[in-house]
C-alpha cells in the first residue's frame, strides 16, 4: 500500500470534487440522488444536521447504493468519509441505517465487502462505521431480520463473524504498521459485548492476540490503546470458554505489571474488576496471591480514587484474595508457582516439614509437578528458577522413597549434569548437590545440606 494512501485522511478525501453529474447521466445514481447530493455535499454542518434530521433515511439509501454500484476508489473513499463524518459527529444517527423504509436494502453488504478490498482508509472506515451500525442494532434486540425480504441479505451475525475474522487478521498481520491495531482493539471494544462476538473471537483464538498489548503505557494513544485492550478482556472475563483462555496465556501478569505501575484511573478500575471477575475462577485467585496482589490492593487502597465502583471491588479483591490464602494449602502454592514457572527462594523450598507433609502430593497426575520441574531445567533461562529448580528436585530425591528410580526414569540426570558447567554459581551449586543425592540415595543424602 502507498504511503499517501496509508496516511489519508478525511479532510483531504473531503477536499475532492465528486462528478456526480457524469454519475447521473451514464445511469449510475438516479435523477433524485443527484438531487439529495447536491443539497448534502459541501454543506455547512448544521445545513447538514437538518437534512439527516427531516430526511435521514434517504441519504442513507443513497450513499449505500453509491458504494454498491460505483467502484471508483475516489468516490467510494469519499462516500465513507461523509457517512464517518456524518456518524462521529452523532453516533446515534446510525439508527438511520434500520429505519423501516430501508428493510429491504441490503445496508450492511457493501461495508463488509470493502472490509477485504482498497486502500487502508477504505478498510477502516469500513470497519468503523459497520461497528456503530450493528451495534445500534444490537441494542434495539432486533432479531427479525429482512423477514419479508425476497432477496439474500446480509445479517448481522453475518456482519458480527466477519467483522471478527477481519479484526483478527488485522490483530496477527496488520496491513497498516501505526493504524491496524488501535482501530482494531477500538471496534473489539465496542462489540464483546454481543454474545455472538464473544464465542466468535474466542473460536478465532483472539484472546492470544490480546494479550501482548497489555502492556505499561505513557503516551496519550498508547494509554487508549491500553485502556480498550483492558476493556476487551473485561468483557471477555464475563465468559467461560474465553476465562479458559485467559488462564493458559500470560494476561494476569501482564494485568499485574500493568496495575501496579498505573496512575490512570480509568485503566485501574478495568483491571480490578478483571481481577474481581476472574477470582473465585480456576486456580486465578492462587495465581494472583503468587504475584504478589494481596500487596498491589493495599497499596492500590492507599491513593486517592474517585470510582465508588472502584473502591468496592478494591475491598472485594481484598476479602476474596485473604480468603484465598487461608485456603490454598502449602503445596497448592508450590504447584502453582511451578506451573507459571515463577520459581524462588520462597521459605517452602528448604522447609523440612513442606516436604515430609506433601512428598505423596508429587505423585497427583502421573507426577505432573516433577515433570514441570524437569521442563523448567531444560527450557528456562532464569538462573534463579534454574537453581530452585535443581534444588527441588533434590529434595525429591531425599524425601521420596522412590525418588532416585523415579527421577532416574524421567531421564533427570542428563539435564542436571549439563546445569554443572553453567556461568551462574548458585545453578552450579544446586546441579551438584541435586547430582551427589541421586547417586548416594537417600540413606546419605540427608548429610548433604545447603
Amino acid at each position: 500500500m502507498p504511503t499517501d494512501q496509508a496516511e489519508l485522511n478525511s479532510d483531504q478525501v473531503l477536499r475532492r470534487d465528486i462528478p456526480w453529474e457524469t454519475y447521473m447521466t451514464t445511469k449510475l445514481i438516479s435523477g433524485t440522488a443527484l438531487q439529495l447530493l447536491r443539497r448534502y455535499d459541501k454543506k455547512t454542518e448544521n445545513e447538514r444536521a437538518s437534512l439527516l434530521e427531516n430526511d435521514g433515511p434517504s441519504y442513507i439509501r443513497v450513499f449505500i447504493s453509491i458504494l454498491r454500484d460505483i467502484q471508483k476508489e475516489d468516490t467510494v473513499e469519499y462516500v465513507l468519509a461523509l457517512v464517518d463524518e456524518m456518524l462521529t459527529a452523532k453516533p446515534n444517527r446510525a439508527k438511520l441505517f434500520h429505519d423501516k423504509s430501508l428493510a429491504d436494502e441490503d445496508i450492511y453488504e457493501p461495508f463488509l465487502r470493502l472490509l477485504w478490498k482498497g486502500s487502508w482508509f477504505v478498510q477502516e472506515k469500513s470497519s468503523k462505521i459497520l461497528t456503530l451500525v450493528v451495534s445500534e442494532r444490537l441494542n434495539k434486540n432486533a432479531t427479525k431480520e429482512a423477514a419479508d425480504s425476497k432477496k439474500k441479505i446480509t445479517t448481522s451475525d453475518d456482519v458480527l463473524k466477519g467483522l471478527v475474522e477481519w479484526l483478527c487478521i488485522q490483530l496477527k498481520k496488520p496491513s497498516q504498521p501505526n493504524r491496524s491495531i488501535p482501530a482494531s482493539v477500538t471496534c473489539l471494544a465496542a462489540l464483546l459485548k454481543e454474545p455472538v462476538v464473544r464465542s466468535s473471537f474466542v473460536k478465532a483464538d483472539g484472546v492470544k492476540l490480546l494479550v501482548p498489548l497489555i502492556s505499561p503505557a505513557s503516551t496519550q494513544q498508547s494509554i487508549q490503546l491500553l485502556y480498550e485492550t483492558c476493556l476487551c478482556v473485561w468483557l471477555l472475563s464475563y465468559y467461560e470458554p474465553a476465562i479458559e483462555y485467559l488462564a493458559t496465556s500470560r494476561a494476569l501478569p501482564r494485568l499485574s505489571e500493568v496495575v501496579r505501575g498505573s496512575t490512570k484511573e480509568k485503566v485501574v478500575r478495568l483491571i480490578v474488576l478483571t481481577f474481581k471477575n476472574l477470582l473465585s475462577k480456576g486456580t486465578f485467585g492462587a495465581q494472583m496471591v503468587d504475584l504478589g496482589l494481596p500487596q498491589i490492593v493495599q497499596s492500590l487502597k492507599g491513593q486517592a480514587w474517585s470510582d465508588e465502583d472502584l473502591l468496592d471491588a478494591l475491598n472485594h479483591l481484598e476479602e476474596g484474595l485473604k480468603d484465598n490464602i487461608k485456603k490454598l494449602s502449602s503445596f497448592d502454592k508450590y504447584k502453582q508457582e511451578v506451573l507459571l514457572g515463577h520459581l524462588d527462594w520462597s521459605p517452602m523450598h528448604k522447609d523440612s516439614i513442606f516436604w515430609r507433609d506433601n512428598i505423596t502430593s508429587f505423585e497427583e497426575n502421573d507426577f505432573q509437578t516433577l515433570r514441570v520441574l524437569l521442563t523448567i531445567l531444560e527450557t528456562s533461562s532464569d538462573p534463579r528458577a534454574l537453581a530452585v529448580a535443581c534444588f527441588d528436585l533434590s529434595q525429591f530425591i531425599q524425601y521420596h522413597p522412590a525418588g532416585r528410580v523415579i527421577v532416574t526414569d524421567l531421564k533427570a540426570k542428563e539435564r542436571v549434569m549439563k546445569l554443572m558447567n553453567h556461568e551462574n554459581a548458585e545453578v552450579t551449586k544446586n546441579a551438584l548437590l541435586c547430582i551427589q543425592r541421586l547417586f548416594l540415595g537417600a540413606k546419605y543424602a540427608s548429610f548433604l545440606q545447603v
